[in-house]
């Protein structure tokens, strides 16, 4: 189609009705402004994901028929590096069956970190191993789960021997186990892989 040609209409616009300098001066040092904050905002930093800090570890023994409860206790409180841990066994009854409930503790802060909370957290990816020395007691199985139904081991069932004597608990901490490897459901850890969190070797004895 082609274009009309003819007079061109111009539009006036009165004074008044336009924007003055000063106006569009602020407008565009608020469009600068913007343009700057959205460009130099800086980006979230995401903290690193740092292991804890176990200082110490507390296993109580509760006689499933009743009684008194045992003790056994490994405590570094100045973490690595510093004094040396205090090692605390205590005396278990012959003949009994008994259930264990691991506390892990960071006592280099005030108030401590409860850290055996964070490791139910993370049942997942966590299991307790236990051996033991001297043939008086026996780790008979694991008495808690997590979310899969594989083992975690805060809470461990025992049985003592009829005969007295002195023994040892070492109590192994690992970090992304293979659950599903060879043994590992029982309590063996030669499949177990994964990270040592913490070892410890408890004395305890029988009588």
């Amino acid at each position: 189609m082609p274009l009309m040609k003819g007079p061109i209409s111009r539009a006036i616009v009165p004074m008044d009705m336009l924007p003055s300098a000063s106006a569009l001066f602020t407008v565009v040092l608020l469009l600068v402004a913007c343009k700057k904050d959205k460009t130099d905002a800086p980006a979230p930093i995401s903290p690193p994901n740092e292991e804890e800090l176990i200082t110490s570890l507390y296993m109580h023994f509760i006689p499933t028929g009743g009684g008194d409860t045992a003790v056994l206790s490994f405590v570094d409180a100045d973490g690595p590096g510093g004094l040396a841990p205090v090692i605390s066994g205590d005396t278990l009854q012959a003949n009994t069956a008994y259930g264990a409930y691991i506390l892990l503790l960071n006592e280099s802060v005030s108030p401590a970190d409860t850290i055996s909370n964070e490791v139910a957290v993370e049942a997942a990816e966590h299991q307790f191993f236990f051996s033991t020395s001297g043939g008086v007691i026996t780790f008979t199985g694991y008495g808690d789960v997590d979310g899969n139904g594989n083992p975690l081991g805060l809470v461990s069932l025992w049985q003592t021997a009829l005969t007295a004597g002195p023994g040892s608990i070492t109590v192994t901490l690992r970090h992304e186990p293979d659950k599903n490897g060879a043994g590992v459901a029982s309590g063996d850890i030669t499949n177990a892989g994964g990270e040592t969190d913490i070892e410890v070797t408890l004395p305890s004895v029988v009588e």
